[in-house]
């Protein structure tokens, strides 16, 4: 019930340390709970009436469950969610909560909600108290009414069970409604049973209270001489007006029912569409007959029960095809790949047909590069999982055929461009060297990645991102830009979509703060850590489905770097040339690799030279020294440029084309890759020795 009248309330600015004497002379409890901490606290008297000792209680609303049940926490939060979308400032109901003895009691709350001056929520401060007597003594008055307001009473009484079990999505929601909710109480059943039929047989789901099961009648045939048995055969309700009646039209059933001292029953077959789809019977040992007006009633109710236990059903098939579905597009095993740990998760928010696009990816890529994928297509229906399907699957592609990862996030949106699909989606494509850590990250409309230290530490990376997916293409703007990372040795890639990141009443970078904040309190092991995560998204409950990739670079198994060095060298600077220089004889010798110093000297000269002479930009040189089955010397010349180096045939007299030559005959293997807004040029030595 909801109290529409609700007057402003107005604490003490010193509550709870000070709570308001008149409330406490009123038997009322305060609370004053905390919406952007959570914390809900309440004083004394609060905890009296919820019949809570102090040390049962945590300062989190979610304790209260032990006392208020689920069906009216349900409508509780139902009604306070409301409150704070549409701007009300104070709200008001009564709920039921279960006292320690098992007892039912009534309870009135009334709540003022404070704002701040942008209109967002802060906090509600409001009283709670017992309303049992009030309640009762309200249902006293209603007795003593005449025999339409009776059929009033018993007509709002489906109406309000009507209206609870429009909620319920599942066969066990349809069940808590049914035992949870004050419906049934004030028709008074003693005991509840339900049954639905599957190939010939009627199957209990449910009966109560404890005890009261019946050995054999879990899976009865329809032709047994069971009452739900016969009113499934005869789409007839059955009513059973005495003990005597009872035990003389089923001998078998009855005497497992005299310790429960049932006087009357009504069976009551659940009907749709002219097809029996179960039966449920009410048990009462109050009563000895049911009048005129007290049997449409139960007719109506179980003509409502029915109708929901066949969308629940319909909703539970739907949520199994759709979830198979969806399954089905995801990967159905994730490759090992060498040199790093990696570890998957997807939850699932919705039921029925809304499910959504997330997916994940990982695709294993030559010369120990791996493709790294997570995205989400707009939509929560199967829909958008056929098109995640399909996006997953050219992503794959693309990568595979060794294109760049900006080429890979720009085919992808054009294909979803060219689908006959109104949706688009964001995307975020991460190509890892596992060899040498660098990452380059494509992002089109998508979260930011983050990145976990050795030490726990973690922090969000920023990556200039793009359009989503569909939607660069149509606008004509599929240029993406390449963001490049360093992933060290025992570094953790975490990859996401915005179900992990979301939550009500707050933005995205203060739900980034608190994803970091879980990450860095997270175990070590990314299996483990991506089980907390996705623990965690669980509880938080949440309309977005979530998908999680997390990618740990290994420094043992794999070939790692063992030290790294870097220098920037800007044109026209003589100076910065030389430091180079003297930084990379240095650090060859450190290393260990003087037999070779002259050639790695040689040949760094030559890439920077050439950076600076064809680029007209700045050119990034770094050393580093790989480790695995063999010790190899690795240098990197990054520039701006996107033009690739050509070979280029010098005459006998020519003083240059020779460049590119020397490179091919000094080094052991080398070769250029497509990095941010231009490229990098990079060679490999084998080395011996130790540093």
């Amino acid at each position: 019930m909801v109290d529409r009248g609700v007057s402003a309330l107005s604490l003490p600015d010193d509550w709870p340390a000070h709570p308001d004497p008149i409330l406490a002379l009123n038997r009322m409890g305060s609370f004053d709970w905390d919406l952007d901490s959570g914390l809900f606290h309440m004083d004394a008297q609060a905890h009296e009436v919820f019949d809570l000792r102090p040390e049962e209680y945590n300062d989190h609303p979610e304790t209260l469950a032990i006392r208020v049940p689920r069906a009216e926490a349900y409508r509780l939060d139902t009604l306070v969610a409301q409150a704070l979308k549409d701007g009300s400032e104070n709200y008001g109901a009564y709920f039921r909560i279960r006292r320690r003895d098992g007892s039912l009691r009534w309870t009135h709350t009334q709540g003022y909600i404070r704002r701040d001056d942008t209109g967002r929520p802060r906090r509600i401060i409001g009283i709670v108290r017992d309303a049992t007597d009030e309640l009762d003594e309200l249902a006293a008055r209603r007795e003593q009414a005449d025999q339409d307001a009776a059929r009033r009473e018993q007509t709002n009484v489906v109406q309000l069970t009507t209206a609870a079990l429009a909620h319920a999505r599942t066969v066990q929601d349809v069940i808590d409604v049914l035992k949870d909710t004050h419906g049934l109480t004030h028709l008074g059943a003693t005991s509840l049973v339900m049954g639905l039929v599957e190939a010939g047989r009627i199957r209990l789901i449910a009966e109560g209270p404890a005890g009261s099961f019946v050995p054999g009648t879990l899976i009865t045939r329809i032709d047994e001489p069971y009452p739900m048995s016969e009113v499934v055969r005869t789409l007839t309700p059955r009513f059973i007006e005495s003990p005597e009646e009872f035990a003389e039209g089923y001998p078998i059933l009855w005497p497992h029912l005299t310790d429960l001292n049932i006087t009357a029953a009504a069976y009551l077959p659940l009907i749709v569409q002219a097809r029996p789809i179960g039966a449920m019977g009410l048990l009462y040992s109050d009563r000895s007959g049911f009048s005129p007006e007290e049997r449409n009633v139960l007719l109506a109710l179980g003509s409502s029960i029915a109708q929901s236990l066949q969308r629940a059903t319909f909703y539970e098939q739907e949520k199994d095809v759709a979830s198979g579905l969806q399954q089905a597009m995801l990967p159905r095993t994730i490759p090992s790949v060498r040199g790093a740990d990696v570890a998957v998760r997807y939850r699932s928010a919705s039921l029925g047909r809304d499910i959504g696009g997330d997916w994940y990816d990982l695709i294993p890529l030559p010369g120990g590069r791996v493709g790294a994928v997570i995205g989400d297509v707009q939509g929560h229906d199967t829909h958008a999982a056929a098109v995640m399907g399909q996006l997953r699957i050219v992503l794959r592609a693309y990568a595979a055929e060794g294109h760049t990862p900006a080429t890979v996030m720009a085919r992808a949106s054009v294909f979803l461009h060219e689908l006959d699909t109104d949706r688009f989606a964001t995307c975020l494509y991460a190509e890892a060297d596992l060899s040498t850590g660098v990452v380059q990250v494509v992002r089109a409309g998508h979260i930011d990645p983050l990145i976990r230290g050795t030490d726990g530490s973690c922090r969000r990376v920023s990556v200039e991102g793009g359009l989503p997916l569909g939607l660069s293409a149509e606008f004509g703007s599929l240029e993406y830009p390449v963001g490049t990372l360093e992933l060290d040795p025992g570094h953790t890639l975490l990859l996401c979509t915005d179900g992990l990141v979301e939550q009500p009443g707050a933005d995205l970078d203060d739900g980034m703060k608190a994803l970091t904040a879980l990450i860095k309190d997270g175990p070590d092991d990314v299996r483990d850590l991506a089980d907390r995560l996705i623990d965690v998204a669980e509880e938080r409950g949440g309309d977005d489905d979530v998908a999680l990739l997390l990618l740990r670079r290994r420094g043992l198994d794999a070939p790692r770097s063992a030290g790294r060095l870097q220098q920037h060298v800007a044109p026209g600077d003589p100076e910065a040339l030389t430091h180079a220089r003297h930084m990379i004889r240095a650090a060859v010798r450190a290393w260990g690799a003087r037999d070779r110093a002259d050639e790695v000297e040689l040949v760094a000269d030559e890439l920077i030279t050439n950076a600076l002479m064809h680029t007209e930009g700045s050119a990034i040189v770094t050393l580093r020294v790989l480790t695995g089955t063999d010790r190899r010397l690795r240098v990197e010349v990054e520039d701006s440029s996107s033009a690739l180096p050509r070979r280029r045939e010098a005459g006998e007299s020519g003083v240059s084309g020779r460049g590119l030559l020397l490179v091919d005959l000094l080094t052991d293997v080398w070769g250029v890759e497509a990095r941010g807004g231009g490229k990098c040029v990079w060679c490999e030595f084998l080395v011996g020795g130790h540093p």
